[in-house]
This record gives structure tokens, C-alpha cells and sequence, in this order.
């Protein structure tokens, strides 16, 4: 392992062949010897809200403002298991610091915080996670299926998710309709 990704963002590149994955943002909450663990997070899983999630799962009172919040598609491991990626005005037994800014949560007493008004100030719920194995994300990152870049909060919260990938090219000065889904190595 080069590098250790934690607390990064990747950025599908065109040639990204995995259709799961095309134009996706992915937030990297944990990257060691052993693989990776990110989160997808400009895909909302349409058939969701936050407060149809809650009153499935039986929790206390559901604020209104919930009806409009999204749950995002994480990725496609594990699609029951459900993260809260958040800002680090909350913690809890359990929460994993993965940057300066950012938080990782999975367990239900988050989301009974957020039904009562208790949560984090941003915040992202996502249903199921992106992983790769031993050496996985690093060989993508060689065949250029991934820019990465540093975390940003306005684009990670407050940024509509169709609009996340453009916005996460365009600070970095890349314009998408210019990138090829032709790669090399130089």
C-alpha cells in the first residue's frame, strides 16, 4: 500500500467499466493493507427517505423536515447495513473519527438522535458500502478508474448528488466533457 486513503474522495473516471460506479463520488472512511471501505455518495436510492427508513425501523418521533432528506446507495455490499457519514458535532460509542471534519456512525442510536433532533448538522445515510479486497483500489487507481481528491463538506452535504461528480471535477479545474474513456500510462 502506497498510500493511505482515508478521509479522501474518489472520482469515477470514464473508463470505470463497473456500471455501479459510473460518475460516482465515493467518500473513503477506512483504507489499511487489508483493502477499502468508502461510501458512494451522490446516488439516492429513490424509493427512500430518511423518515420512511426510521418508521421502518420502528424508531421514536420523525421530524418533518425528514421527508425530504435522501438515503443514498452506499454500494452494493451488504445493501441492509446502514452508515451515517456526518460531521464531527456528534459522537457516540461506536462513531469512528475518520478525518479532521468527518465521522463514520452504524449503529441505530444515530438515527433515533436524528428523529429527535438530536444528530449531527450534516449529515449523509447510506444503505449498503463500496469495499475492495488486498490490493484492489490500488490497482484501479493504476489503471486510472479513479481521480482522488480531498474531502470537501459543501460537496459531500450541500451539494444536490446529481450535481456532486461535476462540482468535484470542476474544483479540481477538470471539465468532464473533456475527460476520455481512453486511458494510458505514461
Amino acid at each position: 500500500m502506497k498510500e493511505n486513503l482515508t478521509g479522501k474522495v474518489l472520482i469515477a473516471m470514464p473508463q470505470l467499466a463497473d456500471p455501479r460506479f459510473a460518475q460516482s463520488l465515493i467518500y473513503i472512511c477506512g483504507h489499511d493493507e487489508n483493502g477499502a471501505m468508502g461510501l458512494v455518495v451522490n446516488r439516492t436510492i429513490e424509493s427512500h427517505t430518511l423518515s420512511e427508513l426510521i418508521v421502518q425501523l420502528n424508531l421514536e418521533t420523525i421530524p418533518a423536515n425528514l421527508d425530504k432528506e435522501s438515503v443514498f446507495f452506499g454500494g452494493p455490499v451488504e445493501m441492509g447495513r446502514g452508515f451515517v457519514l456526518h460531521s464531527n458535532d456528534y459522537y457516540q460509542e461506536g462513531t469512528i473519527k475518520v478525518s479532521p471534519q468527518i465521522s463514520l456512525t452504524a449503529t441505530l442510536d444515530i438515527l433515533e438522535a436524528i428523529a429527535k433532533g438530536e444528530g449531527p448538522e450534516k449529515r449523509l445515510c447510506a444503505l449498503g458500502y463500496a469495499g475492495w479486497g488486498e490490493g484492489q483500489l490500488e490497482a484501479e487507481l493504476f489503471d486510472n478508474c479513479w481521480l482522488q481528491c480531498e474531502e470537501d463538506l459543501e460537496t459531500l452535504f450541500d451539494t444536490l448528488p446529481d450535481q456532486k461528480w461535476k462540482n468535484a471535477l470542476g474544483k479540481m479545474g477538470i471539465h468532464p466533457e473533456l475527460l476520455s474513456s481512453d486511458a494510458g500510462h505514461a
